[in-house]
């Protein structure tokens, strides 16, 4: 910390989710000296909710930040474990890869690639505030444990120091850390995910500088032993043969393919959950705040859709080898005797043993009207914000804030015009003005209904429409746009 004391960086990212490794990239490739600030070297690009990459409208982002010159394409490639082209029974427009991911090694393989950019460094540490002079970034305050490059927390060397390093430009990606807290059932305590501390003091700052802050909420589902689990008895989903890569640098995937699979709620998982209403935070008031309306928790499941006696689970591999299971659609922040019950009354689920319960996290966020289209704010030149600071929820979401924020920031410390997709170019363009135009009053979800252009945006052509925009923001080295220019020639001669 002693050495970042001395050193004025031009750009300090905050939180290193996916929002933060893509702006952290960009800005150090762009040639920028960054810093990518942390609360947890071992927590880099860690997948909080499920383990996968893409989806419906979301994989046309990844495609898009791919394009551009950004990693989470080839973060998925290396790590991922099951990879599927959804919707090919529709047209086009709306067909959208998924793939499932090994969680731990798509963190490591981002912590490795970005130690390894010029330009940029990593380290551990708190933002508690933001240094502005004249109405303009000039530092930010840090309190905490900051230790060195490339070590894990363990092994790093650090200290308790309060410190200000100076810069030119701050990216916040801060997550679900701003004065996160934690619910299971009535019981809550601070934190930004589980086993994690929340971050404390920044929106005391932003508040101090005129920005307004809201409160979101989301939350995740509990995670089961893979070992306790009657597969037998489940529907089995596997991948796609040949399986498709993410990344258009990416030329095939020698990948053996782990399965998912599917089981459903019933009437007696439905009544244990409406009997247990008075124990939910959701239900008494406790949460007060806004959650996803497009991915709701199992308690809004039953309560909303009273008439279905049925709702789908997917139960996703966290990992490769792993015997931990992500049941996706049961999202619930229910007390843990209760999850524990609805749980087991799920087919292949009734001996189930639970490695970690679900929980709630409310948390604060910038209401995105007061950000300009290059994720600037309006009230603070050189403070840009991606993610779910935004009012985002979702990691391909954040990646595409993050990738435009990184760009943005340079070009903004050159005096030079941002980079601003279209509504007409990119899903990009469509999330980013959704945001800064019509704001969000719950967590904004990408789908491909909100793309006025999508018989023109497809997944497939990404690399069409935007790598142009990578090349000349510099983040297309010469032999991408050799490949990219052959691609696009053979294109046009057929």
């Amino acid at each position: 910390m002693a050495a970042l004391r001395e050193q004025v960086y031009d750009v300090v990212v905050v939180g290193a989710g996916h929002a933060g490794c893509e702006a952290a990239h960009a800005a150090a490739r762009l040639g920028a000296r960054t810093l990518l600030l942390t609360l947890s070297l071992d927590a880099i690009a860690r997948m909080s909710c499920n383990p996968a990459i893409g989806g419906l409208a979301k994989g046309h982002l990844v495609r898009e930040v791919d394009a551009l010159g950004g990693l989470m394409g080839r973060a998925i490639d290396a790590a991922g474990i099951q990879f599927r082209m959804l919707n090919t029974g529709k047209g086009p427009a709306v067909r959208a890869l998924r793939a499932q991911a090994d969680k731990r090694e798509y963190s490591r393989w981002m912590a490795r690639t970005l130690a390894a950019v010029p330009n940029l460094e990593l380290a551990e540490g708190m933002a508690t505030g933001l240094l502005v002079e004249h109405g303009r970034i000039v530092g930010v305050e840090v309190v905490g444990q900051v230790g060195q490059v490339g070590l894990s927390s363990a092994q790093s060397k650090t200290k308790n120091l309060r410190s200000k390093i100076r810069c030119r430009a701050v990216i916040l990606t801060t997550g679900t850390f701003l004065n996160g807290l934690i619910h299971v059932g009535l019981d809550s305590h601070p934190g930004g995910r589980l086993g994690e501390p929340p971050a404390v003091g920044l929106s005391d700052s932003l508040r101090a500088l005129g920005l307004e802050i809201g409160r979101l909420k989301t939350g995740t589902p509990a995670r089961l032993d893979a070992a306790t689990i009657d597969f037998s008895r489940l529907e089995i989903q596997p991948g796609d043969e040949p399986p498709q890569p993410f990344s258009f640098s990416t030329e095939r995937l020698d990948v053996v393919q782990v399965p998912c699979h599917i089981t459903y709620t019933n009437p007696r998982t439905h009544e244990i959950i409406l009997a247990s209403l008075d124990r939910s935070p959701l239900y008494t008031g406790k949460i007060k705040s806004v959650g996803p309306r497009y991915c709701p928790s199992i308690e809004d499941k039953c309560v909303r859709f009273a008439d279905r006696d049925r709702h789908q689970i997917f139960l996703e591999p966290e990992g490769r080898g792993s015997n931990w299971i992500y049941p996706n659609g049961i999202s619930t922040s229910l007390p843990a005797d209760v999850q524990e019950a609805f749980v087991r009354t799920i087919a292949g689920l009734e001996n189930v043993r639970f490695l970690t319960y679900g929980y709630g996290i409310e948390y604060d966020f910038v209401p995105p009207t007061q950000t300009q289209p290059s994720l600037e704010s309006k009230a603070v030149a050189g403070l840009f914000l991606a993610g779910q600071i935004n009012g985002t929820s979702g990691y391909e979401e954040a990646a595409a804030q993050g990738i435009i924020a990184g760009i943005n920031a340079v070009l903004s410390l050159r005096n030079e015009p941002p980079l601003i997709l279209d509504r007409s170019e990119a899903y990009i363009g469509v999330l980013i003005d959704d945001l800064v135009t019509k704001g969000t009053n719950e967590p904004y979800r990408m789908f491909t209904s909100r793309a006025e252009y999508r018989l023109l945006l497809r997944q497939d052509n990404a690399d069409l429409r935007l790598t142009p925009y990578g090349r000349k923001a510099g983040l297309i080295d010469d032999d991408q746009w050799r490949r990219f220019e052959a691609y696009r020639e053979s294109v046009e001669r057929e």
